[in-house]
């Protein structure tokens, strides 16, 4: 079963198909190099962010819906430097689903984490953190949508 994936998620996903297993980890440490720095006013508001305890690595995220009718949903993540493979997933995340509506982010299938093909270059339990990153995005999104 192939679901379709939103246009920038898609081409992620395509980028990381298209190289073999040891290039494939280097994209990953390229998209965990272009994590952005949280915004000042979740700097300032630590609490405002919500740790994924699934990750090995400390990562906490903030998902903002807008209250226009599409429901924009802009993400924010923080991991340390020193955690290249949960950044890198983080990255793609940011990249793949930044602006894009709540309905969008409902529809992206929970497999996205193993299209990327890194099962046999990251351990499961890092696979399962991914995994966890977006079910908590969607988690957040569902309850945003209800409220």
């Amino acid at each position: 079963m192939t679901t379709e994936l939103p246009t920038k998620l898609s081409e992620i996903v395509e980028d990381f198909q298209a190289l073999d297993e040891p290039d494939r980890l280097q994209l990953l440490l390229e998209f965990s190099q272009g994590l952005p720095e949280l915004p000042q006013h979740l700097q300032e508001h630590p609490e405002l962010l919500e740790q994924v305890v699934e990750c090995q690595t400390p990562l906490f995220l903030s998902v903002d819906i807008d209250d226009s009718p599409e429901q924009i949903v802009r993400l924010y993540f923080s991991a340390p430097p020193e955690a290249p493979t949960t950044r890198g997933f983080a990255g793609v995340l940011l990249e793949g689903l930044d602006g894009l509506s709540s309905a969008d982010i409902l529809a992206v299938p929970d497999d996205v984490p193993d299209r990327l093909g890194l099962t046999r270059a990251i351990t499961p339990l890092r696979m399962r953190g991914m995994t966890a990153m977006l079910g908590r995005i969607k988690r957040t999104v569902r309850a945003g949508q209800n409220s």
